[in-house]
């Protein structure tokens, strides 16, 4: 299979590059697609077909569930069996995130297919604030399932070229709508009479849910209900270890590379130095961490940032990348 890249960068071509993408998923294809957060793997997401075939591209397994973006609101009534006060908070989460990087997982209606769901009586539901994705919706006329555009537990893409190099000769088309601005992964929380279950650290902070419900984590050993659950995920192929702030440089620093936030070590063979500032540094992370696992280093180290707002997502992802 030869895979397409076409521009959706500009207001002129995002048209037509989103109406030539839902015809693709039309047909039970699979495109990927740029979204605020990072590249997606888009297919109908009422298709049992459609759905497998982003199980097998990505090499992800079934118990893996997917994401399921909608054009609105509106959907969350028409895709959750959510009642009373899951409802009503959903409907309020919705009304101040979306469109946005916020993920909510809510009881499913049996309309969504159970491949998706992986079996959960769950659906986990997103409205995208990129214009290239929210075009796509509006063309295709229905909601489309898009977990990240990368092999399974891989380093996740935020530029095109990264999807490329994740799935060429996988999938017919990709949709090139420049580097996505956060970089992370959206925020996921399942919502339940009780408050809110943070599933997933991402550019929604626990700060501002808080402002609606209370926030809990997961409890231990709970069930895959949303991706990135797993503790071992993003993870680049070269052994990673994260370097506690005041230890010093490890002994094989020489064949070694360095990702830091701020001022760095020397005597590493190479080094991706990221801003102190999660914001500015979110967006700029996975590519670094692709630099360093392309490199030819024989390990990656990771100094750590500081567990606030957006460092939390970081340090989620950090931990899971250096997993075992």
């Amino acid at each position: 299979m030869i895979t397409r890249l076409m521009a959706a960068d500009e207001a002129g071509n995002v048209s037509a590059a989103t109406a030539e993408a839902a015809a693709h998923l039309s047909r039970g294809e699979i495109v990927g697609v740029p979204t605020e957060t990072v590249y997606g793997l888009a297919c109908d997401a009422m298709s049992t077909r459609a759905a497998s075939k982003v199980f097998s591209a990505k090499e992800r397994p079934a118990f893996d569930p997917l994401i399921v973006h909608v054009e609105d609101g509106s959907w969350v009534g028409r895709l959750s069996s959510a009642e009373d006060e899951v409802l009503v908070l959903a409907e309020k989460l919705a009304a101040a995130f979306w469109p946005g990087p916020l993920t909510m997982v809510l009881p499913s209606r049996e309309v969504v297919p159970d491949l998706l769901r992986s079996g959960l009586p769950t659906v986990a539901l997103r409205c995208s604030a990129h214009r290239v994705m929210a075009s796509l919706l509006a063309s295709f006329g229905g909601p489309v399932a898009a977990p990240s555009a990368n092999r399974f537990g891989r380093i996740s893409p935020v530029t095109a070229k990264d999807v490329l190099d994740e799935l060429e000769g996988r999938i017919p088309l990709v949709l090139d709508g420049g580097r996505c601005r956060h970089g992370l992964e959206s925020t996921i929380v399942a919502v339940k009479k009780e408050g809110l279950v943070l599933l997933r650290p991402g550019p929604v902070t626990p700060e501002e849910l808080r402002e609606f419900a209370p926030v809990d984590r997961p409890a231990e050993g709970e069930v895959v209900a949303a991706p990135g659950m797993l503790a071992s995920h993003y993870a680049p192929r070269t052994p990673m270890r994260i370097l506690p702030a005041d230890e010093p440089s490890p002994d094989d620093s020489w064949s070694s590379g360095l990702l830091s936030f701020g001022p760095a070590s020397s005597g590493f063979a190479q080094t991706e130095i990221l801003p102190e500032d999660p914001l500015e540094a979110a967006p700029l992370f996975f590519s670094a961490l692709r630099r360093l696992d392309a490199s030819g280093v024989q390990r990656i180290y990771a100094r750590p940032i500081a567990e606030s707002g957006l460092g939390i997502a970081i340090m989620d992802r950090l931990g899971r990348a250096s997993h075992g």
